[in-house]
């Protein structure tokens, strides 16, 4: 499994030939111009809530790329309305699809589009293939929805957001750390704007003093579990 951070909270993520895009905010962010939305493959786009930092790429990708939209009913109806495709799922449900099984889970945050329509209760995904298990935690607070999560999977890595002021802090994604029982962790959600700037130093010193790993990978880089 190949993970490659595409700045903000935008992902991409191959799992043997299928490739996966996760909340693309990419042609909108100043600090991903080194990205050209026009070379990414997508086979699906998978999408925690429907705000705009989150969402900007979709439509482009999806249409030259035919990629499967996997979110929640209300953002997936708005995107077939849009002649795109898309599986819709909501909390606690999951899905085995061709890459793996990927389950729907709790965050809590606000969700709705750009034109203030309704983008239904935003989520996230627990995502299992090629013998690796990853959560994505999308815009979340700390929640003790967390702690049900390894009492199904075991992780071999979580990516929460770390900027706090929109979402979890760093010293509540370490909790989050001990919730989800993964102490590997890739920080997103940070530094794209003024409010969610961190310390890259002093957050990867916090983790490591509670024996952590936090990850912090310039656009573009990517890592393999």
């Amino acid at each position: 499994m190949k993970i490659t951070f595409y700045g903000h909270a935008s992902l991409g993520i191959q799992i043997g030939d299928i490739k996966l895009l996760v909340d693309p905010f990419i042609s909108a962010n100043p600090k991903a111009t080194a990205i050209d939305i026009d070379t990414l493959e997508a086979d699906y786009i998978l999408i925690t809530h429907a705000h705009q930092d989150h969402i900007v790429d979709v439509e482009a990708i999806a249409k030259r790329t035919g990629a499967v939209v996997i979110s929640n009913f209300e953002i997936v109806s708005h995107y077939e309305k849009l002649g795109i495709e898309g599986h819709p799922m909501n909390h606690g449900g999951k899905w085995d699809f061709e890459f793996g099984t990927v389950k729907y889970v709790n965050a809590i945050h606000t969700s709705s589009f750009p034109d203030g329509s309704y983008g239904g209760q935003p989520g996230g995904f627990v995502i299992e293939g090629e013998h690796k298990n990853i959560y994505i935690a999308g815009d979340t607070a700390l929640t003790f929805d967390m702690k049900l999560i390894p009492l199904q999977t075991k992780l071999d890595l979580a990516i929460l957001p770390i900027g706090d002021n929109f979402t979890m802090g760093i010293e509540d994604a370490i909790l989050a750390s001990d919730f989800v029982a993964c102490d590997k962790v890739l920080g997103y959600h940070f530094d794209t704007f003024g409010y969610i700037e961190i310390d890259h130093k002093a957050a990867k010193q916090k983790f490591f003093e509670k024996e952590k790993d936090l990850m912090l990978l310039e656009i573009g880089d990517y890592i393999e579990l």
